[in-house]
């Protein structure tokens, strides 16, 4: 019980930490109209004068960077299958276990093509990272849901980078209630009621 009030704490203040550096950044440098962004006057001109011409990016980068472009835009391919995949799975999956679907725009977000102190070429750059790790946050999430449902056990040996439902798993060997614990478990992450 003292776990779960800790962990319901941590989660508000998580939150409210989210939207004060939201806040924050907002009125500092942009605004957001719908999923567009607007930057003042002045900001724009301060981007537009840091802003690197490519011939100056491409000389100024190290060399050694470029190598392995063809190995890393080479992964688009083998993502775009893995998130064809991850759509399919909650698609066909998840109603039959009334599991909530993830919204996959809240993981996949494009908006740094917004930024004018950016070149193409880095404009691409940060869309596909953007992209990539979004991708990940968005499996790791359908990921946990499916844990949540089928298994909600920790593990004996610590784990590095949990998911954020993992806290809440039935901690390993404790067997009371079991049954039970894991029926609370499965409708937490439910589709809820219409």
């Amino acid at each position: 019980t003292r776990i779960r009030e800790l962990l319901g704490k941590i989660e508000a203040l998580e939150g409210e930490l989210r939207e004060a550096v939201h806040d924050s950044e907002s009125r500092v440098y942009f605004t957001l109209k719908g999923k567009r962004v607007e930057f003042e006057h002045s900001i724009r001109k301060m981007h537009q004068s840091v802003k690197r011409s490519i011939p100056k990016w491409l000389v100024t980068d190290r060399p050694q960077n470029f190598i392995p472009l063809p190995l890393i835009y080479g992964m688009a391919v083998p993502l775009a299958l893995f998130d064809l995949c991850l759509v399919l799975y909650q698609t066909l999956c998840f109603p039959i276990y009334r599991i909530a679907k993830v919204r996959r725009a809240d993981y996949i977000v494009f908006d740094r093509h917004h930024l004018g102190y950016l070149n193409f070429f880095e404009r691409l750059n940060c869309e596909y990272c953007a992209y990539a790790n979004g991708l990940f946050a968005y499996a790791t999430e359908i990921g946990a849901r499916t844990e949540q449902f089928f298994c909600p056990i920790k593990h004996a040996r610590k784990v590095l980078g949990t998911h954020s439902r993992y806290a809440r798993f039935l901690d390993y060997g404790d067997a009371t209630d079991f049954s039970k614990r894991t029926a609370q478990l499965r409708a937490a992450c439910a589709i809820p009621p219409k």
